[in-house]
């Protein structure tokens, strides 16, 4: 399986790794700074260099036998034993982190149960449960840039799955669980303002993301509201 650096740095931009596989579906590393698909966060893209040349790294995603480095469409594959670097396409993870810890803060001003959520490049949404009117967005455009200007700092912890179990208020998201089974949970807390289990990838302080602006809010069903947020700076 591979080592998860990214798990616990978000901000490595680039390692080097033994390939444990290669084939169609992509190449299996030994240990990766690149986060794949998952939790509505798009998979990493970047470089590998390894002695079969340079080649781009189109996406990645979870496979049985570790994370997939999907390579470019021709891409000449390195075998496995081979010793690789692979280097982060950093401004869009950048962007992913910003985002995705944005929508973190939107949990913590927004009354209601997560239903869905994607993040992007500098834009994402989350879908809540919401009865009654729906929010009012510059009101939530303002709370929400108070709270990124208070700094906060964003912190990494672990709990254990029967923890999660006995305060299953931690878990914001109605649709998809965190994941458990390994005995352990990640948990990412924002200052004393947000503290959920989280596997994605998060800045270091609320400072970090820069303003933000809640644009559609949209009905999606009875109680369901779209809301969407992009970076202004």
């Amino acid at each position: 399986m591979t080592e998860e650096l990214f798990r616990e740095d978000s901000y490595l931009k680039s390692c080097k790794a033994k390939v444990l596989s290669a084939g169609p579906e992509g190449v299996v590393l030994d240990r990766t700074v690149f986060y794949p698909t998952g939790g509505g966060q798009p998979g990493d893209s970047g470089t590998m260099k390894s002695a079969a040349g340079d080649v781009a790294i189109a996406d990645t995603v979870k496979g049985e036998g570790g994370i997939l480095h999907v390579l470019e469409e021709g891409a000449a594959l390195p075998a496995a034993g081979d010793e690789v670097e692979v280097t982060l396409d950093w401004d869009r993870r950048y962007l992913h982190m910003r985002t995705h810890t944005a929508l973190h803060l939107l949990c913590s001003v927004v009354d209601g149960g997560v239903t869905g959520g994607q993040i992007g490049a500098g834009k994402g949404r989350l879908d809540f449960d919401i009865p009654g009117e729906r929010p009012e967005k510059e009101a939530l455009t303002e709370a929400l840039n108070a709270v990124i200007a208070g700094d906060h700092p964003v912190s990494l912890s672990w709990i254990t799955d029967a923890e999660l179990e006995a305060n299953p208020d931690l878990v914001r998201t109605m649709s998809v669980k965190p994941p458990m089974g390994s005995g352990k949970v990640r948990m990412v807390k924002i200052g004393d303002v947000d503290y959920q289990p989280c596997g994605g990838t998060h800045v270091r302080s609320t400072a970090e993301i820069g303003r933000i602006q809640v644009g559609k809010i949209e009905n999606k069903g009875k109680q369901n509201r779209r809301i969407n947020i992009s970076l202004v700076d």
